[in-house]
């Protein structure tokens, strides 16, 4: 019984970790959001020149298929889906989690021992830190992209198409986030790794917005079986599309991101606590 009691303390103290750990992020993101918006005009500026830069992704790829008629056997409209759909995905990760790079400089000039001492979960603090709302900008250019795809596309349209179109974006998003988090972590001991943390990140959004048929199937197994992230958008995609995979994988896969989603976010924080528990503050 005791040990039955003591379970049910554990995960209520999870419980109550997340909760406050979802309490400050908050506190923090909004703290930045009203300075942010001290300054409107500046605001709309950043904002439209995040749209601006993340559109140009968009114009390369129209300027390529002013060229061609198809890349890897997709026409624009499809191409366009998986754009829109990977550049949503990514765009709600780097608004909510996009801070995490931040996590080696803070290792290396040591103003990450200020966010131990409080009482608030560290991940929290450091995710929230310098939210910067100007991200929505490339949220929006996704979005608007996905919109442009999905008017001209000619889908047989069924209830679990439509269900999957904002599954696969929230899902790619917590995929994506869980990326973030073991890219931080990793920072504890690398120190100066963002870069490398943006390869998996930035690197992976612009990957996904080609068709899986432009890949070397090697490459395509990879980012299926070992770094899930074909599940942000390739595999979901492509069942909306009604196109194949190039692995020929049973058509039940395309609902699996909610779950892998969920999986990606275990190792992602056991990465975290292992890394935050082997941290000595600067200098050891």
């Amino acid at each position: 019984m005791a040990a039955g009691a003591g379970e049910v303390g554990e995960r209520l103290g999870a419980v109550g970790q997340l909760r406050a750990g979802i309490r400050a992020y908050r506190m923090i993101a909004a703290m930045w959001i009203r300075s942010t918006m001290a300054y409107r005009a500046s605001f709309a500026m950043a904002a439209f020149g995040n749209f601006a830069a993340t559109g140009l992704d968009f114009v390369g790829i129209l300027l390529m298929f002013s060229h061609v008629d198809a890349l890897g056997g997709y026409t624009l409209p499809e191409v366009a889906f998986l754009y829109g759909t990977a550049g949503a995905a990514f765009g709600l990760a780097d608004l909510v989690m996009g801070s995490m790079d931040r996590l080696g400089r803070r290792v290396r000039d040591g103003t990450l021992d200020t966010l131990l001492v409080r009482p608030v979960p560290v991940l929290a603090q450091i995710a929230a830190d310098r939210f910067a709302l100007r991200r929505l900008g490339r949220v929006t250019q996704g979005l608007l992209v996905l919109g442009y795809a999905l008017v001209v596309l000619d889908i047989a349209w069924t209830p679990l198409k439509v269900l999957l179109v904002p599954v696969m974006i929230l899902s790619g998003a917590v995929i994506f986030a869980s990326v973030f988090v073991a890219g931080a972590a990793f920072q504890f001991w690398a120190q100066d790794a963002s870069e490398v943390q943006n390869s998996f990140t930035y690197g992976g959004t612009t990957m996904l917005q080609y068709p899986p048929t432009v890949f070397a199937k090697d490459l395509v197994r990879g980012v299926t079986f070992v770094l899930p992230l074909a599940f942000v958008n390739w595999i979901p995609a492509l069942y909306v599309l009604d196109l194949p995979y190039p692995l020929d994988l049973p058509s039940w896969f395309a609902f699996l991101p909610p779950v892998v989603a969920g999986v990606c976010c275990v190792p992602a924080g056991a990465a975290w606590r292992v890394g935050l528990r082997s941290y000595r503050s600067t200098g050891s």
